[in-house]
């Protein structure tokens, strides 16, 4: 019988095989959500080793931030894109979780220095549209992997905002102005906060989410993201 369903998975495979989320090539036994080529060839910021990375430059004089990253960097047209788009907009929730479960594990030292992982939020009425929240995946992902716990029920999206891509980043910034609120502040209170978004943009929505954060007497704010603009 094992031979048999064996050979029924096989065939399975052969005419419905699994792809690489960032390359499309069929992925191979063992091989999960993306492919050991492209697993190794990604572009990493490995930014966790550099104090005042430009992660962490991006945000200075904005808000007080203690340590920040992105696990890769962000090129139009290239494969963290692909994964990117893939994780968004084609139902690929297990390339978020995957990536944050890696992550975690292997930078879990640098995330212990921080108590909680808050994925930044999708509104109610996006959140229908599209199934699930993106950031979530990836932050579902990290406290797998690191063991660190995920709040996502004090940080609400109480407004709707219109997509931040085509806007500039004067435009960004005014059109996330007082679209988040804190509920259960006690579960935040001087906490060592891990903020995590999938993508770093200008950091409007980051930004935003922290001054919220800080204002309900968190404790320090980190931040993590798959990719970040170069």
């Amino acid at each position: 019988m094992k031979t048999i369903a064996r050979l029924a998975d096989d065939l399975l495979w052969l005419l419905f095989p699994t792809l690489c989320a960032a390359c499309s090539r069929p992925l191979f036994t063992g091989e999960e959500c993306i492919c050991t080529f492209c697993r190794y060839k990604l572009p990493r910021t490995h930014f966790h080793l550099q104090n005042e990375n430009p992660v962490v430059q991006h945000f200075w004089g904005k808000i007080p931030i203690g340590v920040a990253t992105s696990y890769f960097h962000f090129t139009k047209g290239e494969k963290v894109q692909r994964l990117i788009h893939q994780l968004k907009y084609k139902g690929r929730q297990d390339v978020g979780v995957f990536i944050g479960k890696t992550m975690g594990i292997e930078l879990k030292p640098w995330l212990q220095q921080s108590d909680l992982i808050i994925p930044v939020p999708l509104h109610e009425s996006r959140l229908k549209k599209r199934g699930y929240n993106q950031s979530e995946c990836f932050a579902d992902g990290l406290s797998t992997g690191s063991g660190i716990p995920m709040n996502i029920t004090s940080l609400i999206r109480g407004k709707a905002t219109e997509t931040q891509t085509s806007r500039h980043r004067y435009e960004r910034y005014l059109n996330m102005e007082d679209v988040f609120t804190i509920r259960e502040p006690g579960l935040i209170y001087n906490k060592n906060i891990l903020l995590v978004d999938d993508v770093i943009t200008t950091g409007s929505t980051l930004i935003a989410c922290a001054e919220k954060l800080i204002e309900s007497g968190c404790g320090r704010i980190n931040i993590a993201a798959i990719a970040a603009a170069r």
